[in-house]
């Protein structure tokens, strides 16, 4: 790789980004990312970043509004210390969940946050598994949006095979299962689910064959696991011989292990986007999967200027 580049972390997930910094042989980079007695983030850098690209690794999760701003303050800084390109590395993109008006008078997040990383001073975006796709088109600069999916499936085929099921929790999520289903030579079901509420859904009906089949519940994310448990008990009462979710993003909020423990999955693989917690990584139920190689080759592709769709064939 070219020399002139730089990869920093803030507090969201350092593990993931020293774990970056190992396949590609670099050094993390040397930052303060602090707190005032008051609870205002202070940072500096510590290392001449002047014409240096440089590359910031700081999922949004929780606590999202913490990690967000932290974000924003360090590419502030870089931007100061005249850093060019700068890119955020946000293996997990908060506040995407509201890219839309559902209801009148609620806003669209998932474009104030674009607002706000490209007024703080970012170049490039590299996020990974966007909860809607067309958040790329909130921003006017590049994003790069890579997919956990080459991770899921080197797991995936060592335990699956043709007479698997991909299911789809929504409508929404039918392009993320045909992808799988298709490499994995598996069938594709649908659920058709009602959402009354935030963190509430209903499943209506089943569409496909699930019977005397392992059904796998493919999403992008897994918040409080409400949803995710309904579909699974909606599989078991259609004749799913095991039900098991392949989810990137494991916030796991709240009840949602308590849940998954009670519910019907059988194993629940989410990647380290967002840092697990200790409950979570020693849960018999949850597999975790590193995406720090898939992040370090997307991150080396970016700075030599190859290309990354080729990852994803």
């Amino acid at each position: 790789m070219k020399k002139n580049f730089a990869i920093f972390s803030g507090n969201a997930n350092p593990d993931l980004a020293r774990a970056l910094c190992e396949h590609l042989g670099q050094p993390l980079g040397s930052a303060k990312v602090e707190r005032f007695a008051d609870g205002e983030i202070y940072v500096e850098i510590d290392q001449n970043v002047r014409g240096v690209v440089c590359f910031v690794v700081q999922p949004t999760c929780t606590p999202v509004n913490d990690n967000l701003m932290e974000l924003l303050i360090m590419i502030d800084a870089l931007k100061r210390s005249s850093a060019k390109p700068i890119v955020a590395v946000m293996p997990y993109f908060g506040y995407a969940r509201q890219d839309r008006k559902t209801r009148p008078r609620t806003p669209i997040t998932a474009r104030l946050t674009a607002d706000l990383l490209t007024a703080a001073g970012v170049h490039r975006i590299l996020a990974m598994d966007l909860h809607a796709g067309q958040i790329q088109g909130f921003f006017d600069i590049p994003v790069d949006h890579i997919y956990a999916m080459p991770v899921m499936m080197d797991y995936l085929r060592t335990k699956f095979g043709s007479d698997t099921v991909i299911v789809s929790p929504d409508a929404g999520g039918v392009e993320r299962a045909r992808a799988y289903s298709k490499r994995l030579d598996a069938s594709l079901a649908i659920i058709d689910k009602r959402r009354p509420a935030a963190n509430v859904a209903e499943v209506v009906n089943i569409i496909g064959d699930v019977k005397d089949r392992d059904a796998i519940v493919i999403d992008d994310m897994v918040d409080t696991a409400g949803t995710l448990c309904a579909a699974a008990e909606g599989l078991t009462k259609k004749g799913a011989r095991g039900v098991y979710a392949c989810i990137t993003h494991g916030l796991l909020s709240g009840p949602a292990l308590e849940r998954i423990h009670k519910s019907t999955i059988k194993e629940l693989i989410i990647t380290d986007s967002i840092p697990p917690r200790p409950d979570v990584k020693a849960s018999p139920k949850v597999r975790v999967l590193s995406v720090a190689h898939l992040l370090s080759e997307a991150v080396k592709r970016i700075h030599e200027g190859d290309s990354l769709s080729s990852l994803f064939i």
